[in-house]
């Protein structure tokens, strides 16, 4: 949230290209100190960890959509970039990586340390990759402006554009949402200390990702249909699957006995988790789109960057206080948070609808002032 932010946003001003090798080298780094048993070389690794977080949720995502443009590339080509980029990356890679970290790991006893030597090779050769094939873009290229002066302009873009200020605040709830959901699953679903298949679930909930992010792709595909409208049965659907658990313990009553299988409320709470993963599939190639239609150009990486603080300061309030309310309640906040992200993303398609309206008129009098016959305006 700290480190991350500041170094996130001088990508805006120094080169998206290279903050994305600096993403690659910093991240190294932090692999690197696994391999010490120093208490303060671990806290730097993890220091150097949330900069290189910040980075690749900020930095790629702003290159690709300045390049995109650049090129020339039809706007609706975007869309399928991003539904790829969750399928493979999100989706198929994830599970391929953790199959690697395990074989390593466990099958040829390389110890707990090995896959993340394997992941420094990974981000070796993806810098490789960034510094013979990419081109350098910029957002600010103004060079008397301060750090401070572009957190200033970011937070008066936000707080100027209604539009930015909703994406912001949707992107923080469905977030902070989903990363709580990340803590909480595994007690979740061995409330009475059941012997569940991590690995398999884990591989379940990528599977059910990527089937969201296919469904995005067909669903942004379709011109007729704004992600400002499906999306608020996304979030509706979301708060309704992470509601079930509260649902499940007021309806079911625990035997109480230690260990045994996942329990059958266990397995309607993993089905309805798998259909929440299907919403997150859907959610973060629209979410990109989105951000590429509001977000401007100038200070992408910073304002990208404002939006993650939220989701941080919430992760870490809910983390510090996990122990302090039953897992039901944290839940059902969780559900709570995304009804509101359905409340406030109606709000943006309100406010999308009537920039649209906005752009036909002025094209239609830009056209009129050289083109007197032009055909009438229809709204």
């Amino acid at each position: 949230m700290i480190f991350g932010t500041f170094v996130g946003s001088l990508a805006d001003k120094y080169g998206r290209k290279r903050a994305s090798v600096t993403y690659c080298i910093t991240y190294v780094l932090s692999c690197m100190t696994k391999h010490s048993p120093e208490y303060k070389v671990l806290m730097l690794g993890r220091i150097l960890g949330g900069i290189a977080t910040s980075l690749l949720f900020s930095a790629f995502e702003s290159w690709l959509v300045a390049e995109h443009f650049k090129r020339g590339f039809d706007a609706q080509w975007l869309s399928l970039t991003f539904s790829k980029a969750v399928f493979l990356g999100n989706g198929l890679v994830a599970i391929v990586s953790g199959l690697v970290a395990n074989l390593l790991a466990d099958t040829l006893s390389l110890g707990p340390v090995s896959p993340f030597d394997a992941a420094s090779c990974v981000l070796g050769l993806g810098m490789v990759i960034i510094m013979y094939t990419w081109s350098e873009n910029y957002g600010d290229v103004s060079e008397n402006k301060s750090l401070l002066d572009q957190f200033r302009g970011a937070a008066s873009t936000i707080a100027s554009d209604e539009k930015i200020a909703l994406l912001g605040a949707i992107q923080s709830l469905f977030e902070g949402s989903m990363y709580t959901f990340v803590f909480l699953w595994t007690p979740a679903l061995s409330p009475n200390d059941e012997e569940i298949p991590h690995g398999f679930i884990f591989a379940t909930f990528m599977l059910s990702s990527m089937i969201g992010s296919s469904l995005a792709s067909r669903l942004l595909a379709r011109s007729s249909l704004r992600a400002e409208v499906y999306m608020q049965v996304v979030f509706l659907v979301s708060a309704g699957t992470l509601l079930s658990p509260v649902l499940i313990n007021f309806l079911t009553t625990s035997s109480g006995e230690k260990g045994g299988s996942i329990s059958l409320p266990g397995k309607l709470q993993l089905f309805s988790f798998c259909v929440f993963e299907v919403c997150v599939g859907i959610f973060w190639p629209s979410i990109m789109k989105l951000r590429s239609q509001y977000v401007p150009e100038e200070s992408r990486s910073t304002i990208l960057n404002f939006f993650r603080i939220p989701v941080n300061i919430f992760v870490c309030v809910v983390l510090y206080n996990v122990n302090a309310f039953p897992i039901t309640i944290m839940f059902g906040m969780c559900s709570i948070f995304l009804f509101m992200a359905s409340v406030l993303q109606n709000r943006l398609m309100v406010a999308g609808g009537k920039q649209s309206a906005l752009e036909v008129s002025r094209n239609w009098f830009s056209e009129s002032a050289v083109d007197p016959e032009a055909e009438p305006l229809n709204i």
